[in-house]
Parts: structure tokens; C-alpha cells; sequence
């Protein structure tokens, strides 16, 4: 498993950046490699993923989400994705996103990509176009602000 840790100060409300980032199926605006997200329900998400040419596919739950603080998520089956993104007010206009990702690495390609640190190169440059499109637009395109509670143990019981 490889896992890429990333944080981006944005000049947004904490609520305008959590509400922004709820809106899963928006990721192919700033995240590179995502080619689609589709929402299925409020906790079930498919992704179509494009990284270093290979194509890839998976579904991931969402679990645990406390609105203007955290989300997080992992692939159903396997350890393919997961991740947490965590949200700290710096001030009343101002919002810090961090970001980690694990990631299972297949083939030659993306082990090579994970040991050279070019998906860490991709995760800041993925933050920092949300911080472009979020400040650009002032405003977020739609919002969920349900919350997930963390399961009791690691086996989601």
C-alpha cells in the first residue's frame, strides 16, 4: 500500500470547502487521474480511474463523515483505494484540506510511479487546482452535509 499526504490552505469559508468536496462526481475538474465519479447513493461511490495510462475501476463507501470536518472512504473490495480529507478553520475566510491516499500500486508502471513520488507530485497538484476552482468561483457548486459515523472496529461492525 502507498500512501501520498498533501495539504492546501484555501481563502474559502471551511463550509464552502467541505460542501465543495462533497461533490464527489466534480473530482474530474481538479484531480488528473480521475476520468469519472459516480454518485451512487449517499455512501457508495464508483470510480473510473486513469493513472500513468492504466485504466482502473472500483467502488468505495464512505466511512465516516462529520460535516466541516472529515470525510473518508475506502474501496469495497480489497485494498485497491482509500482515503480521509480533513478540514481546519484557519480563520472565518480562510480553510486548510488535508488530504491522504492509499493506494494499492499494480504493475510495473505504477509501482515504478509510487517509488519515483509522482503520485505525491500529482495529489499537490490536484489540491492546488481545487483551491483554484473553489476561490475562483467563491461559492460551492452544491453541498451534502449528512454525516457517517465511523463503524465500531476496523471490520465496519
Amino acid at each position: 500500500m502507498t500512501t501520498v499526504k498533501s495539504d492546501v490552505d484555501v481563502n474559502v469559508p471551511i463550509s464552502v470547502a467541505y460542501n465543495q468536496w462533497t461533490q464527489f462526481e466534480s473530482f474530474p475538474q481538479f484531480m488528473d487521474s480521475i476520468q469519472k465519479i459516480t454518485q451512487n447513493d449517499d455512501t457508495h461511490t464508483h470510480w473510473d480511474v486513469k493513472i500513468a495510462g492504466q485504466e482502473r475501476e472500483f467502488d468505495t463507501v464512505i466511512t465516516e463523515q462529520t460535516p466541516d470536518q472529515r470525510v473518508a472512504w475506502k474501496s469495497t473490495e480489497g485494498d485497491v483505494h482509500a482515503g480521509v480529507v480533513e478540514f481546519h478553520r484557519l480563520s472565518d475566510e480562510q480553510t486548510r484540506i488535508s488530504v491522504q491516499l492509499d493506494w494499492q500500486p499494480e504493475g510495473f508502471v505504477e509501482h515504478i510511479g509510487a517509488l519515483l513520488q509522482v503520485d505525491d507530485i500529482a495529489i499537490d497538484r490536484d489540491l492546488v487546482k481545487f483551491k483554484e476552482l473553489i476561490e475562483s468561483n467563491g461559492f460551492e457548486t452544491g453541498s451534502w452535509r449528512g454525516s457517517v459515523d465511523r463503524p465500531a472496529d476496523a471490520t465496519g461492525r
